[in-house]
């Protein structure tokens, strides 16, 4: 067992995952407190750091790419207050550090880890049902619908719609950006048929972030539903028979082909006026000839 116990939290290994415990400090964020103890187990790994610094160290995980639906719903963007893969590190407690390092590093190596992606997720999301309020509305998920409920800062014509009920069969992505400098953050969903080209602040389907405490708990909706929709990597499923194929267009006919084409059809109704009787057999003969010699 390798084990650092830091005011930060509890970093522990056992040879087979890596459980992360936020510490009990007040400065610990709200996003990890909610998360909990993690267990990360070793082939979700692609590598472990330290670096150390003047006042702290700080442990670094890097998880293989589609391993946590957290990470891929918050796109990478969750910063050290909230990244719950990081530790900061006291400086007496160095050594510790490097020597869960080596050890996490050792396994990974023994087990013959490879540090590529995956095809399924390896952690489980955010337990649900949880319920976040934070920006302009209410998001809750129970496991196969959010619910979207707006507040009295919501825009006018976005709280007109009322409150969203979204069956998870239709949710087809989740995101969830954090609030920087001037640009607002949101969490939005991708529903099926539903366009998601207007601005969060106007989109029913988002719920616009103003960079408050509370706002890196939407990453916990957004991780929740992510875990229950189909990987990434997953195959698209198949629609159905495909369309059959359209004949390729024939070229658009020439000035000249028009022109043959119509001196045909007048010469079938010159034919069938001579056999009504309407032109003589003379008038037919004249006017077969006239229009042969344009041919």
């Amino acid at each position: 067992m390798a084990e650092i116990l830091q005011k930060d939290g509890t970093w522990a290994f056992d040879g087979d995952a890596l459980r992360l415990t936020p510490g009990r400090d007040r400065n610990i964020s709200v996003l990890r407190r909610e998360l909990g103890e993690l267990r990360v187990p070793l082939r979700a790994l692609a590598g472990i750091s330290f670096e150390q610094g003047k006042r702290a160290g700080r442990l670094r995980l890097r998880l293989r790419e589609g391993a946590d639906p957290l990470l891929h719903a918050t796109g990478g963007r969750l910063t050290e207050p909230h990244d719950p893969y990081q530790l900061l590190v006291e400086p007496d407690r160095y050594g510790v550090a490097e020597y869960v390092v080596d050890e996490v590093r050792g396994a990974l190596l023994l087990e013959e880890v490879p540090p590529g992606p995956v095809k399924e997720y390896l952690l489980p999301g955010p337990s649900v049902p949880l319920s976040v309020s934070a920006g302009d509305g209410t998001a809750s998920f129970d496991g196969e619908r959010v619910r979207l409920e707006w507040n009295w800062k919501t825009e006018d014509a976005k709280a007109a719609t009322g409150v969203r009920t979204l069956e998870l069969a239709d949710i087809t992505g989740v995101e969830w950006v954090p609030a920087a400098g001037l640009e607002n953050g949101h969490l939005r969903l991708t529903v099926r048929g539903a366009p998601a080209s207007a601005p969060p602040k106007y989109d029913p389907n988002a719920v616009e972030l103003w960079g408050f405490k509370k706002d890196p708990l939407m990453a916990l909706v957004a991780a929740a539903v992510q875990a229950r929709l189909p990987h990434p990597s997953a195959p698209v499923p198949d629609d159905g028979p495909a369309e059959p194929a359209v004949p390729p267009a024939r070229p658009a006919p020439s000035a000249a082909e028009d022109e043959h084409d119509a001196l045909l059809r007048r010469l079938r109704e010159l034919g069938e006026l001579h056999r009504s009787g309407v032109l003589t057999d003379e008038e037919f003969t004249q006017a077969k000839r006239a229009v042969l010699s344009r041919m």
